[in-house]
């Protein structure tokens, strides 16, 4: 959630950053409504205080006039509270309109309305080359039975799809290895609950706008997370952290759901755009510091570049313009990699920094050197996801044969096996 004070000190600025991420929203109502909210609980305060002389003054009253004070005291009683029924009713509306304001982007962020305007920023590795027509992954997965996507749409679905044999361990041998990077790189292992109240989807910004995307358990209201990003930071949800505590550094390993509402007929082949997914995604709370932040965002995109560098796949990283943002980030970029199969690069991670945006929302501060109660910033990145990562890999290192060579940092994970025939 945005600051509100800061709305009122510059409200074209949040005008300004919402048309940037082009999002429809109406600051000015916001304003008007805050306004009268504030006037409404002046006036309340000031009658609440009145209230209290007039109470004191009629212990010191009898009989007949004593009678009328007491009617006069109800009357007045009964005003103030059908004021703060209305206060309420001001104050739920102006919390679901500032829910919806997204965070301005940094200023140095690109302006775009879609990926198109996202700009590359590095290419790294080549692009690979056969000497033989390549196959895709489906066709890869198809003859080693990495996976079985026909039973997975029987049993549950389209964009559904089962792994087994190599490709079952393929995943579990990318998970194990981007977790031991970053365990060696200070971070702490979490597995988090993957069912959530909406309370932590709201406070880390994936509701409003995402809740399409969201599968809901209607009958215990409650949500499937589509990333560990929602628990990891809503893990400290209305606490006050240690200043000496932070940066705080946490690896979440679960399996996510998405609904891919809206993608309809969108990478329908393969294991590209899936509703179930494994991801290991880095989370980092820091204290409200830009530079601290700006060099924590550089930090864990490289432990993503370190990864994909020691695949030995090919990628790019891009920073993500205005159009392509969600709510809260202010600062994004994505590691793309290149897939044979679709003959071009594919999005595998995406690297935020929202400043205090979730903080504010999830209601977590830390207290400062100076004493004072603080809103944390906080990060995101992903480490792996699979089946994304599976794709790149599968098709990158296949054989003339039809073999696919394993590379060599997931090799010790795959019990010492270098190759699938």
């Amino acid at each position: 959630m945005i600051d509100i004070r800061k709305l009122r000190e510059n409200p074209q600025y949040f005008k300004t950053g919402a048309q940037k991420k082009v999002f429809d929203v109406d600051i000015d109502t916001v304003l008007v409504l805050d306004s009268e909210k504030r006037k409404i609980q002046a006036s309340i305060d000031s009658r609440k205080k009145e209230l209290g002389n007039k109470s004191t003054l009629i212990k010191k009253k009898s009989g007949a006039e004593k009678e009328e004070l007491q009617e006069d005291l109800k009357s007045f009683s009964r005003k103030i509270k059908k004021d703060e029924k209305k206060l309420r009713q001001h104050d739920k509306r102006l919390r679901e309109l500032l829910l919806a304001i997204p965070n301005p982007p940094m200023d140095d962020v690109p302006v775009g309305k879609d990926e198109d305007d996202n700009v590359e920023i590095k290419r790294v590795n080549d692009i690979p080359q056969f000497s033989f027509k390549p196959k895709d992954h489906v066709e890869l997965g198809l003859l080693h039975g990495l996976f079985d996507i026909e039973r997975g749409v029987k049993a549950a679905g389209t964009r559904s799809y089962y792994l087994k044999g190599d490709g079952a361990l393929l995943e579990n041998a990318l998970i194990r290895y981007a977790l031991d990077v970053l365990l060696n790189r200070g971070f702490t292992p979490f597995v988090t609950p993957i069912i959530v109240k909406e309370e932590c989807m709201v406070g880390s910004g994936f509701f409003p706008p995402g809740r399409e995307d969201t599968y809901e358990i209607e009958k215990d209201e409650l949500f499937l997370i589509g990333t560990s990003e929602v628990t990891l930071v809503a893990f400290h949800m209305n606490e006050i952290l240690s200043e000496n505590d932070l940066p705080l550094r946490y690896a979440g390993s679960t399996t996510c759901f998405r609904r891919e509402a809206g993608s309809y007929g969108k990478d329908i082949r393969g294991l590209y755009r899936v509703h179930q997914f494994q991801k290991v995604e880095q989370v980092v709370i820091c204290r409200a510091d830009y530079d601290e932040m700006k060099s924590l965002h550089e930090e864990i995109l490289s432990n993503a570049e370190y990864i994909v560098q020691s695949l030995g796949l090919c990628y790019r990283v891009v920073e993500v313009c205005t159009g392509e943002m969600g709510m809260g980030q202010v600062k994004k970029h994505d590691i793309e990699c290149y897939m044979p199969g679709r003959g071009g690069f594919g999005e595998t991670h995406s690297c935020s920094s929202f400043d205090d945006f979730q903080a504010r929302r999830l209601r977590i501060r830390y207290k400062s050197g100076s004493g004072q109660n603080l809103f944390p910033f906080t990060l995101n990145n992903t480490a792996v996801a699979s089946p994304r990562l599976l794709i790149p890999i599968i098709e990158s290192f296949q054989n003339e044969d039809g073999s696919i060579t394993i590379p060599d940092v997931l090799v010790p994970y795959m019990n010492g096996k270098k190759k699938i025939h």
